[in-house]
Formats: structure tokens, sequence, C-alpha cells
């Protein structure tokens, strides 16, 4: 239980590797802001597992593009909690679609989720997060990859690496350590809508192991990251691929 008297926000927690993150944090004894944006039944759910497992947890709505519900969500944590410790900004979206295809639409709700939304809830943990604390972002490892049909998704997850180097050091000072995952293929709800099994299975044989990782794979690396033993890691982005790149 190495994480008693944490507090923890994840967002984008009701399913997928947010809702393992979350109940893998929780099970390592932190009290678990599960966020959600729409699906209020699926983020009550991982609160009750993590219940009946004898943890504590919160679920809590916000649009993680929207500043105003940043700022609430991490108002209402403070408010139920006392204190704030992790941070793992793991809400996002993920499309495969062609630049021919890509709207303004689009592209402007991409970099709204995937970068305003961990650029301002990091604002809020520079305001709020306790001396000592842990901040992981999110990015891919498609970035490496040179992919189709990704453009617009690894645009926004270059843009969190960078911010996440660059604010290390401003982190530093309070004692606070950021750095970004980088998962390959996982399979999740979100990576498998819309791919066939011949897509699916040339993924499988892009890493090391022939398979999908799974969301425990990226939770386990979380776990890792936000331990006190690994506090002399920031400003790092961590691969976390079985070999994909």
């Amino acid at each position: 239980m190495s994480l008693n008297g944490k507090v923890a926000i994840v967002t984008g927690a009701s399913r997928g590797i947010g809702r393992q993150v979350a109940i893998q944090l929780a099970q390592s004894g932190a009290k678990v802001v599960v966020n959600y944006s729409s699906n209020q039944e699926k983020a009550d759910e991982v609160v009750n597992t993590i219940e009946q497992s004898g943890g504590e947890a919160a679920a809590i709505r916000a649009d993680i593009s929207k500043v105003s519900e940043v700022e609430a969500l991490f108002s209402e944590t403070l408010e139920r909690f006392g204190r704030l410790d992790i941070l793992v900004n793991n809400a996002g979206i993920m499309e495969c679609t062609a630049i021919a295809d890509v709207t303004e639409e689009m592209f402007d709700r991409y970099f709204a989720i995937n970068v305003k939304g961990t650029y301002f809830a990091c604002q809020q943990a520079m305001k709020h997060m306790a001396k000592g604390g842990t901040i992981v972002n999110f990015s891919t490892s498609i970035s490496g990859a040179m992919l189709p049909t990704y453009s617009v998704y690894a645009a926004t997850k270059g843009a969190v690496e960078q911010l996440t180097r660059q604010l290390a050091k401003e982190f530093g000072p309070k004692d606070i350590v950021i750095n970004c995952i980088a998962p390959g293929q996982v399979s999740t709800e979100l990576f498998l809508n819309g791919k066939s099994e011949e897509l699916i299975n040339s993924y499988r044989r892009m890493n090391a192991f022939g398979r999908l990782g799974e969301p425990e794979d990226i939770a386990n690396a979380i776990e890792l990251l936000v331990d006190d033993k690994a506090r002399w890691i920031t400003g790092q982005t961590i691969r976390v691929n079985g070999g994909f790149n």
C-alpha cells in the first residue's frame, strides 16, 4: 500500500486504460477521483469496483477541453479529499483519418482534448498539488512509426511530450515530478474501434511479443512512476509498447 494517504485524479477513467489505472492506484492505497465527461454509469461502476475492494473513490464529471470544468474538477477534488498528490492525464481521443478528410472542427477537437486539457490540468496541479506530487501525461508510440491516418492524433501527442519536457523545471522547485507515458497498441475500445481483424493482427506482429498490450501493462508502468522510488525521473517520455519501435 505504497500510496496510503495520497489522492489521485485520473482523467478519462470510466473505461480502458484510465479505468485500470484508477483501480490499481486505489489498490495501492490512494484515494482516487474517477473523472469522466459523459458516461456516469461507467464511472460509477469504477467507483463501486474500488469501494468493493476496500478503497475510496469518487466520480467527478468534467469535460477537460473546457478550462472552467478543469478548474471545477480540481476544486471538487480538494473539497472532498483535502489534497492532491497524483495527476494522471489519461483522457484523450483517437480516430484514424486521412489528411484529406480532416476537418477544421476535427482538428480543433483533437487539440482541445488531447493538448489543451492536459496543459490546463497541469496548470491546476501547479496551483494545488502537494509538495512531492507526481504527474503522468499520455503520449503514444505511434508518433515514431510514420503510420498513415494518424497525423492529427500523433501531432497532439508530440505536443504533450514537449510540454512535459518544458514543464519539468517549472515543477521541480515544488518537488513535483512530471513524465509522459507513450503506450503502443493497447486492446481498448478506443483503439479497436473501426479496425478490421486483419489490421489488428498486423499491429500484433509489430512488437516483440506478438500481442496487443493490455490496460494492465500501462497501469503497471504508471504505478512505477508514481512510486517514491522513481522521484529522480522527470521530464521524460517512456515508451511502454512491448518493443513496438
